[in-house]
């Protein structure tokens, strides 16, 4: 089944709401908070970038981002940091959460194939050109 329209909208979804919650954390007046928030909204602006285009460097440094198991860790990831005091901090943290565990789940479905920009950029092992 082809799900790629779906799952992109998913992506960017969580993009808009990583970037959301990022906003969200300088609104603690903390040197701790501003720099996660400053970390999240770089974060969300990357997972929403690579729904429209793939940099080179991302598929060599940050190949992870490119399976659902690697793709929903970081997902788990970012909205545990995102959990903490505050209801939109709260939500944007488990909705991100949420949506991590549920791609890391289908990484063991056969049946559901990654989207496409994750299937482009997935060349392989070892197979860059020298």
């Amino acid at each position: 089944m082809d799900f790629s329209d779906s799952f992109r909208l998913v992506n960017l979804a969580v993009g808009v709401i990583m970037v959301l919650g990022g906003v969200s954390q300088f609104f603690n007046f903390g040197f701790q908070s501003l720099i996660i928030g400053i970390y999240v909204i770089i974060f969300g602006l990357c997972v929403a970038l690579l729904e429209f285009q793939i940099p080179p460097q991302v598929s060599r440094y940050a190949s992870f981002l490119f399976s659902f198991a690697g793709r929903g860790l970081f997902y788990v990831f970012v909205g545990s940091i995102l959990l903490n005091h505050g209801i939109l901090r709260i939500l944007a943290g488990s909705v991100v959460g949420l949506v991590g565990v549920a791609y890391v789940a289908l990484e063991f479905v056969p049946s559901i194939e990654p989207p496409a920009n994750m299937r482009e950029a997935d060349q392989g092992w070892g197979a860059e050109q020298v």
